[in-house]
């Protein structure tokens, strides 16, 4: 049972950082010039879903963090 709880703690770890990821990506999209070659509406078009999926995962891991590292077994 530890290392079940274990694995669970390092997949709510990564869960977390694809959160900054995907925010990031989509920030990045958005306001960055690195990407400025791409249309602007491609570049909306690509970001609004990454965050939207984002916040979703902000959420989830947010559960996760609350199941996996605050409360008993």
């Amino acid at each position: 049972m530890d290392s079940r709880r274990l694995y669970d703690q390092v997949m709510t770890i990564f869960g977390t950082a694809m959160v900054f990821f995907y925010l990031g990506l989509a920030y990045m999209l958005l306001f960055s010039s690195l990407f400025s070659y791409v249309d602007v509406t491609m570049r909306t078009i690509l970001s609004v879903p990454l965050l939207i999926y984002g916040f979703y995962r902000m959420l989830t891991s947010y559960r996760k963090i609350r199941e996996n590292f605050f409360d008993k077994y």
